[in-house]
């Protein structure tokens, strides 16, 4: 079922590992194009575009795009009590963690009279996405809504697509989700096209454009970030999910099974890459996987996924040519499986999950980390959603006449040396008197 790439006795340069790495190209450079035309599409016609490509995409008509405060309530009074404790404590969780990623101000003193305060400030509104298409993700809820609030953003407006199995309304589960964190401000759009009107904003439906937009999807969703990046700020992109795993002959081929499949249910795009020392392993693991993938719920989307071009068996001569071929990967969730795991050798993850009882479905739920991560080789330059992403670092700076002065002759140097005068004289003119 997953195709085997063998480098063993191959020394390979970062940039050959980067060309042998399973990724699905194709479906990327589509995703762009028709991503970056919907875009425009919305940002031209609005809520027209909005409902043409709701039913075409959801087979959803007729729909309140802007939802209502009382669908909100009633999703929250139906919430199920054993999926509302379960969200429950994930807030709390991830609340807990993201709190841990806002900076506190700090001060440096370069002088008498010499200051430079650095500061964090949040964003004002942001537009926070959460898929809905083939699965339902009221996790992701929890993982866009939380780090926003510790920030401490002032707006929020929530996006997801409407169902036709409800009448056009958004997933109650993810409603109810919404409400319990006190979103009040959620629409019933998705894909590419949501993140056209979150950047754009819609004038018929009160929706202005937001700062910043967040939050997974699939490829077309990802696709869109880049259409909009310049116009808002958007987090990295996070399409179609990965998940690589490094194992040795120290693993359980059940537990390497499952993971992979735990993943590959999610979309068909998605990857499922094995790396590993060992033959046998790799043997194990697809034997495995056969009655494992044939049984579950999503059986043919995870065959797809599986067979498809981005995922894969690796064999590697050693732990070090695994180690690099998975900082060339830089996958979206990296799990280790090794008797002696080094997860500070692995520099390039959206997240690292060590050991045989830290699965990636930890991580997708209760972890108390984020499930939103960058994909697509991002996570070599690009973080997974946090507070951080909702907050941008100020610099205050405060010099009195003194500590001006001390400084004066090296600025009007400066000044000269790049053909800048008025620099400079902007500096003496305040000591003319």
């Amino acid at each position: 079922m997953l195709r085997t790439i063998d480098l063993r006795g191959r020394t390979l340069s970062p940039a050959e590992l980067l060309a042998t790495v399973p990724r699905a190209a194709a479906a990327r450079e589509e995703a762009l194009a028709t991503a970056a035309r919907i875009v425009d599409d919305v940002a031209a016609r609005g809520e027209v575009a909005l409902r043409e490509q709701a039913e075409k995409f959801d087979g959803a008509s007729g729909h309140d795009i802007r939802v209502p405060a009382a669908h909100l309530d009633e999703a929250l009074a139906a919430l199920d009590p054993a999926v509302r404790s379960a969200l429950e404590e994930a807030i709390a969780r991830v609340r807990e963690a993201s709190a841990a990623q806002v900076p506190a101000p700090t001060v440096t003193e370069l002088g008498p009279g010499a200051r430079v305060t650095q500061r964090w400030q949040p964003v004002r509104r942001v537009g926070l996405y959460v898929p809905g298409g083939k699965a339902v993700y009221p996790s992701s809820v929890v993982m866009n809504v939380v780090p926003a609030q510790v920030a401490g953003v002032r707006e929020i407006a929530l996006a997801s697509p409407p169902q036709r199995e409800f009448g056009g309304r958004v997933h109650p589960v993810i409603l109810g989700a919404a409400r319990l964190l006190g979103v009040t401000e959620v629409y019933a759009m998705g894909g590419a096209g949501a993140i056209g009107a979150l950047a754009h904003g819609v004038a018929s439906l009160g929706l202005e454009p937001v700062d910043v937009v967040t939050g997974p999807g699939n490829n077309f969703v990802a696709a869109a970030k880049r259409a909009v990046a310049g116009l808002v700020g958007t987090d990295a992109e996070a399409g179609a999910t990965e998940i690589l795993v490094v194992a040795d002959d120290s693993a359980d081929a059940r537990l390497v099974a499952v993971d992979l499949i735990s993943q590959a249910e999610h979309d068909e795009q998605a990857s499922a890459v094995l790396v590993t020392t060992s033959e046998q392993l790799a043997d194990d693991v697809q034997e495995a996987i056969a009655p494992r993938s044939a049984a579950t719920r999503h059986a043919e989307r995870v065959a797809t996924a599986l067979a498809g071009p981005q995922s894969a068996i690796v064999l590697v001569d050693d732990l070090a040519a695994a180690t690099a071929f998975s900082n060339a990967y830089a996958p979206e969730h990296l799990e280790l499986h090794l008797a002696d795991p080094r997860p500070e050798e692995f520099v390039h993850a959206g997240a690292v999950f060590v050991g045989a009882d830290s699965p990636v479905s930890l991580g997708d739920y209760l972890a108390g980390s984020n499930h939103v991560l960058p994909t697509g080789g991002q996570a070599r330059y690009s973080a997974g959603l946090s507070a951080a992403t909702f907050l941008r670092p100020q610099q205050v700076i405060e010099y009195d006449r003194a500590a001006l002065a001390v400084v004066r002759d090296a600025i009007v140097t400066l000044a000269e040396a790049e053909a800048l005068p008025a620099h400079g004289e902007a500096i003496t003119a305040r000591f003319e008197d």
